[in-house]
């Protein structure tokens, strides 16, 4: 990177001129990359809300579900049902790339492939649909784990990128600007100077 101090030289204008390049177009790539973050930003803000909705749809329904089925079979007995469902072990956490990015990729088991953990014959249909809708409930919550990970990392990194853009913005590229001016002013002024002086010897030759 050339210094803002350089001799006035040639060889030093072509280096400025080639860091300018680079720094306008190294800007041209973060303004580029901060607005792809900023839309895939904005679609996970707007995925958090509509998984949210849901939860807080989500859990009143299971909530009163379980209520039915503590009526209906007993708080004791949905509480020694519930003992029998095995720690979740299904999760699994992976990552993908946006922009440079890495994000979470959560996954669990589907769940037409979970089976209850107690014999139906002796609970009731309320217990059923109190375990399907907290399975409800919890697989929102692994989505809605995912998609605020992702938001905060995609935060932190637009906000890396505003901060490299305005450094290239409003300090290279103008620092770059600067010396590129200064040099060519002075390269200008040396070859008026040397041109008087050519000027001035000639006019002796003639005259001699």
């Amino acid at each position: 990177m050339p210094n803002i101090n350089e001799a006035a030289t040639k060889g030093n204008l072509i280096r400025a001129r080639t860091s300018l390049k680079l720094a306008r177009q190294g800007y041209e790539m973060m303004d580029r990359r901060r607005n792809i973050l900023i839309r895939e930003l904005m679609q996970h803000v707007d995925q958090a809300k509509e998984i949210q909705e849901q939860i807080d749809t989500a859990f009143p329904t299971a909530y009163a579900a379980l209520q039915k089925a503590n009526v209906e079979l007993g708080i004791s007995t949905v509480q020694g049902l519930a003992l029998t469902v095995p720690v979740e072990h299904s999760i699994e956490v992976r990552s993908r790339s946006i922009m440079g990015t890495e994000i979470p990729l959560v996954r669990s088991q589907k769940p037409e492939t979970r089976k209850p953990s107690y014999a139906l014959y002796r609970t009731r249909d309320s217990l059923d649909e109190a375990r399907q809708a907290f399975e409800k409930v919890k697989d929102l919550t692994i989505e809605l784990s995912q998609v605020e990970i992702t938001a905060r990392r995609l935060a932190a990194d637009i906000q890396k990128t505003q901060k490299r853009a305005n450094a290239l913005q409003n300090i290279q590229i103008p620092r770059f600007e600067a010396l590129i001016k200064r040099i060519s002013n002075e390269l200008e002024e040396k070859e008026r100077e040397e041109f008087t002086k050519l000027k001035v010897i000639k006019a002796r030759k003639a005259t001699s």
